[in-house]
């Protein structure tokens, strides 16, 4: 068991209050940043739709890059989160403040080095993609600003996971809020030219997004500087080996973030078979989905830094209690909330479309594959487990099993027998078979680190 060099300070309660109240207190504010992101985006193409069809084209475009280059910030803030966690779980705040610091520099440089092979290749990579004549010059506006810019959101991300490692995730969920109501207001000012503004169109919603991201960036410096002294001047002699503990955590994580998206365009190509109506369903789907799992995905996010620090600090029993508390908890949940939308299914197809087959599609999908998110909120905590242990290499493997070995298999046979409704059911029982795996490998895990503990 690791000894803590200094007694850790745990002023929000994650290696002391009982484990249900400080999970719930964690997960609370984390599921208002999620809301605060999800708007972001939706104010972002209300607007930018506006413009017409071709800017929603082009933006549309923009996703999966933008969501690429994004990945890397996500990657070295999972790994900050769990190396963070560890060390101020063991009361080393100064190894902490170190990580922190080496790992936004890290998440910068190669931010910086992506967006720059990127504004020399706008023109041809999105053509590469399928954007068509007409659309090229709207993105290069908008892709110009934004890879330019992107920078900015390196410290509010990366940083809030620090800031979150320390169990304190109101701060970070009221930054993003506080960007998410400053991108909202510059968005209309800056793209359509109210008042005194410039109209700038498509480049407008770029350069909006910039000044919110740089808004996050100041409250998340003065937080990580003043309040939490997470953040020191960098030490060479120790930068190099920082690096690549947080890279052996953060690369499998970035993946793993990537992972979604890819399976996500693949599936939408077996759909592609169906018809229109079938791929109009299934991204309606996606944006209900996204609403019905928030819960889990903000318990996902804040379980990582609280196992990290209890494993830090050498409770190993309180840590895999906690595991399986949140995994009943994810369970139980997405099964009550499975029973209170069953009957809520037609009036919310008539919500989202009018056209008769897209509505009983998206009916097909709302009734069949939800029953399964109990299951994936498994997956998910354990793959939050997974990386707090400083398993990544692990957590990634279970998602790749999931997606490309059991959910896209599945949707393709299926598919071929039973068509749009043999897709759902494959991926329903996909998310069944992931998530009883995950269980079983948790039980697992505890056996092994609680031996490892009444041996010592």
């Amino acid at each position: 068991m690791p000894s803590a060099p200094n007694p850790p300070r745990d002023k929000h309660g994650l290696l002391s209050a009982p484990i249900t109240p400080v999970l719930r207190k964690m997960t609370l504010p984390m599921i208002f940043g999620l809301i605060a992101i999800l708007m972001f985006n939706l104010v972002d193409t209300f607007f930018i739709a506006m413009l017409g069809t071709d800017a929603l084209a082009a933006i549309s475009f923009t996703f999966p890059i933008t969501f690429a280059v994004n990945c890397i910030t996500m990657g070295i803030g999972v790994g900050l989160s769990s190396l963070i966690g560890q060390q101020l779980g063991q009361g080393n705040h100064h190894a902490a403040a170190r990580l922190t610091s080496h790992g936004l520099l890290l998440a910068v440089l190669l931010v910086c080095m992506a967006s720059t092979v990127g504004v020399f290749t706008i023109e041809p990579l999105f053509r590469a993609l399928g954007a068509s004549s007409e659309l090229v010059p709207m993105i290069h506006e908008y892709m110009a600003i934004w890879y330019v810019t992107i920078p900015l959101l390196v410290v509010p991300m990366a940083g809030n996971s620090a800031i979150r490692a320390t169990g304190d995730t109101k701060t970070p969920a009221k930054i993003m809020m506080v960007a998410g109501c400053l991108n909202g207001l510059l968005d209309p000012l800056l793209i359509f030219g109210l008042g005194p503004f410039p109209a700038l169109g498509i480049q407008g919603a770029a350069i909006a997004s910039a000044i919110s991201w740089a808004g996050a960036l100041s409250c998340s410096g003065i937080v990580l500087i003043k309040r939490e002294k997470l953040l020191s001047w960098p030490e060479r002699a120790l930068m190099l080996k920082d690096w690549r503990r947080i890279l052996k955590i953060g690369t499998p994580a970035g993946l793993t973030s990537a992972m979604n998206p890819l399976s996500g365009a693949i599936l939408m190509v077996i759909l592609a078979a169906q018809g229109n109506a079938a791929v109009a369903a299934y991204g309606a789907a996606q944006r209900i989905e996204s609403i019905l799992l928030i819960v889990i995905m903000a318990l996902a996010s804040i379980f990582t830094p609280f196992m990290a620090q209890n494993m830090g600090a050498g409770l190993y029993t309180r840590a895999f209690k906690a595991l399986f508390v949140a995994l009943r908890f994810s369970f139980l949940f997405q099964l009550f909330v499975y029973i209170l939308l069953v009957p809520l299914t037609w009036p919310i197809t008539y919500f989202f479309t009018q056209d008769v087959q897209v509505q009983d599609h998206l009916w097909l999908y709302l009734v069949i594959v939800p029953a399964s998110y109990g299951l994936q909120g498994v997956l998910m905590i354990l793959v939050s487990a997974l990386n707090a242990l400083q398993r990544s290499t692990q957590a990634m493997c279970w998602n790749i099993v999931r997606l490309f070995g059991l959910l896209l298999p599945a949707a393709w046979v299926a598919s071929t027998h039973w068509g749009t409704e043999g897709i759902f059911v494959g991926i329903a029982i996909a998310n069944l078979i992931a998530g009883l795996g995950a269980y079983l490998y948790a039980l697992r895990l505890r056996r092994e680190y609680l031996s490892e503990t009444a041996s010592l």
